[in-house]
């Protein structure tokens, strides 16, 4: 089943994560966790730069690896960056010392201090160490933009009926939702901006 917003227990089992910003302004926070890959990310960059949004991009290494082209473009126009692992690790499923070594393989190509574990699975053990050096950023509203299951439509009511100050938003630039992002992402930007909302990054 999908939430769009985390349920509770999680919120307290991952207490040392960040799953919504500030309440007390509109600002909302974009983020593309997967990435970079030519079929989607390149288009997703040109409708940020169109609209005059920031993103926080969570980056798989190893895709980071096969598309330097497009990860400098991401730097280049002013986005920021999350380590997502080298191989997109289930940390439910990959022991402490394998998982951290995966991680330490992305930072090499990310140097950055946000890091968000890939479908959101990650054991305590792993979260205590990661968070003595990173931020660890889940979130406050998932798109379901990767879920065959989901319309483009359900998706864009997803990215734009939960929204609140604070929220920090999930996207994916990766090949099972592109059909969804194509749809969803532009109206979504134009709704919550004519919102009011204000579009930061980390």
């Amino acid at each position: 089943m999908h939430f769009v917003r985390p349920i509770f227990f999680l919120k307290y089992l991952y207490s040392k994560a960040i799953w919504r910003k500030s309440k007390r302004e509109n600002n909302i926070y974009l983020t593309f966790d997967d990435g970079p890959i030519p079929e989607i990310t390149t288009w997703i960059l040109d409708v940020l730069k169109e609209k005059g949004v920031k993103a926080t991009f969570f980056c798989v290494g190893d895709n980071i690896r096969k598309n330097p082209a497009i990860y400098q473009r991401l730097l280049d126009e002013g986005h920021a960056v999350g380590n997502h692992t080298y191989n997109h690790k289930k940390g439910w499923e990959t022991p402490l010392e394998e998982y951290l070594e995966n991680v330490a393989s992305c930072q090499e190509l990310t140097k950055t201090k946000l890091f968000r574990p890939p479908y959101g699975r990650i054991t305590q053990k792993q979260l205590n160490v990661l968070a003595k050096d990173y931020q660890i950023i889940m979130w406050d509203v998932l798109t379901g933009d990767y879920d065959k299951r989901i319309s483009p439509e359900r998706c864009l009511y997803n990215a734009t009926t939960y929204v609140r100050k604070g929220s920090i938003i999930v996207f994916h630039d990766n090949i099972k939702a592109i059909e969804n992002v194509r749809y969803a992402l532009p109206k979504t930007i134009d709704h919550l901006l004519e919102k009011g909302f204000k579009f930061s990054h980390f």
